[in-house]
């Protein structure tokens, strides 16, 4: 199966963090695992990478059922590493710079170092989550912060040199099973395509996905079904539960999509009296979703959806799972990507 990075312009504009995929390989045969701007990556190549992580779980006498998903995840994990890898040289070549000095100019002389205000107030907003004392946590927290910085300049320069060289991988996906049925879709029931949505209506980023869904829906007519899941982050967003209450209120009455867009296209109004207002608004029936809303009665199904997000591995919005390819914030020419792949292994012509 493959996976391929291409150097077409990305057709998505944009606005404002298992189960195993099982077709044959493709025409490259089993041997090669990736190409990068043609030049192969191998399978013996990224067993010599892993050697180490696969003799360890070799080790540890993994359970049946996790052992090929486990082993999956460590060979994805060496062959993003050679790829990347590749795709630095390439462009310390092309610019005529050693690949440390291409990785200064990109990312060490833009890191981004906390002062010690920052470093405290990271330390207090999440001291229930770090089991260590105040004069210990400090130092890591720091760390921790410029690690981040470094990852953040890393990830899009990557993503850069991927479209600019192109990248073909062969190795099957990895792919969490999420549960869709009994929940808010919009698309053909049997699209080839299923995004799911983990998303929080007071989030900024969730609003930015939002008309890059839009887009895809009009691209998509018939090959993406979409399907929407609750995750309000309580602590950062206090609107965002009741906002999610609301939405499924307007659920009961058939018009959860028409609330859905309202709420995004509405995210600094999201109080009590907004949310009544929305659904006189889309003529629903105010008395029924008043009552509905006030009662509480949807909080359950809510925390339902942030229960089962946090087990396929949620803990930001937005969070996709794009036939079950886990994917984090509005990321239009990766979304553009991973549907076109997932369209190619399919076998839908376009």
């Amino acid at each position: 199966m493959r996976q391929t990075t291409t150097r077409k312009p990305a057709f998505l504009a944009v606005a404002c963090t298992l189960m195993l995929g099982t077709g044959a390989w493709a025409q490259s045969g089993p041997d090669v695992f990736a190409v990068v701007n043609d030049e192969e990556i191998t399978r013996d190549e990224v067993l010599a990478a892993t050697t180490g992580e696969l003799a360890a779980l070799d080790a540890v006498q993994p359970r049946p059922d996790s052992y090929e998903r486990d082993r999956l995840e460590i060979l994805w994990a060496g062959l993003d590493s050679l790829v990347e890898d590749r795709l630095i040289a390439l462009e310390a070549a092309s610019l005529d710079v050693t690949e440390e000095q291409l990785l200064f100019i990109e990312v060490d002389s833009n890191i981004m170092t906390p002062n010690d205000a920052e470093v405290e107030a990271f330390y207090e907003a999440n001291r229930d989550q770090i089991p260590l004392a105040r004069e210990d946590a400090l130092p890591q927290v720091r760390e921790y912060l410029i690690n981040q910085s470094r990852a953040g300049l890393r990830r899009p320069m990557i993503q850069r040199y991927r479209q600019k060289y192109g990248v073909t991988t062969y190795l099957d996906p990895l792919r969490t099973d999420v549960v869709t049925e009994g929940h808010p879709s919009r698309g053909p029931e049997d699209a080839p395509v299923t995004i799911v949505e983990f998303g929080d209506f007071q989030c900024p980023f969730c609003g930015s996905l939002h008309p890059i869904l839009e887009r895809v829906r009009e691209i998509y007519p018939d090959t993406v079904r979409i399907v929407f899941r609750n995750f309000p982050l309580r602590n950062i967003h206090p609107l965002a539960q009741q906002a999610a209450e609301a939405a499924m209120c307007a659920r009961d009455q058939g018009r959860f999509w028409n609330y859905h867009d309202t709420l995004f296209e509405n995210q600094r109004a999201l109080e009590v009296d907004d949310l009544k207002g929305y659904a006189a608004a889309l003529d629903l029936d105010t008395a029924t979703f008043n009552l509905c809303l006030d009662s509480g009665r949807k909080y359950d199904f809510v925390q339902h959806d942030l229960d089962e997000g946090r087990e396929s591995g949620v803990s930001g919005t937005p969070t996709l799972f794009i036939n079950g390819r886990f994917m984090s914030g509005p990321q239009p020419r990766e979304i553009q990507d991973v549907i076109e792949d997932e369209l190619d292994r399919a076998g839908i012509e376009r």
